[in-house]
């Protein structure tokens, strides 16, 4: 078994999905090309975990009057709660309306091309992957 899997066309990646699937599991190349572009299949588990280590949060975290505040420098998202906690789950859901915004049109704003990354942790991530991440 060649430890790379590679396909020149989406009809012979079709025939052996399988293939392309149980590579990203045992972590091996795995990439369909068409046309002239090359798209890799990864594990999403590992993916996010390497991400998260190169595209720490920088979150924040601020005690102001009667509750917190948590921010991401940098990032047009905020929340705060009456708690950390509660300040750390209104930031995942504003990640997480980011992150779908970003897919449906930041994504060609030039201020917002290079969110990519953390587009692909928000989206790959479990809410305490990214309760993690934020508190890191």
């Amino acid at each position: 078994m060649s430890s790379q899997v590679e396909y020149r066309s989406a009809r012979e990646a079709r025939e052996h999905f399988k293939d392309i699937l149980d590579a990203a599991d045992d972590g091996r190349p795995a990439t369909v090309t068409r046309d002239a572009r090359r798209v890799a299949a990864v594990d999403a588990d590992r993916l996010v975990h390497f991400l998260a280590r190169v595209r720490p949060s920088g979150a924040e975290a601020v005690a102001e009057n009667d509750g917190w505040s948590l921010f991401i420098p940098g990032l047009p998202v905020a929340a705060d709660g009456a708690t950390l906690d509660e300040a750390v789950e209104e930031m995942i859901d504003a990640l997480r309306d980011y992150a779908e915004e970003w897919a449906d049109h930041l994504r060609l704003a030039p201020n917002h091309a290079e969110n990519w990354g953390l587009v692909q942790i928000v989206a790959l991530s479990s809410d305490q992957q990214l309760r993690d991440w934020l508190l890191a």
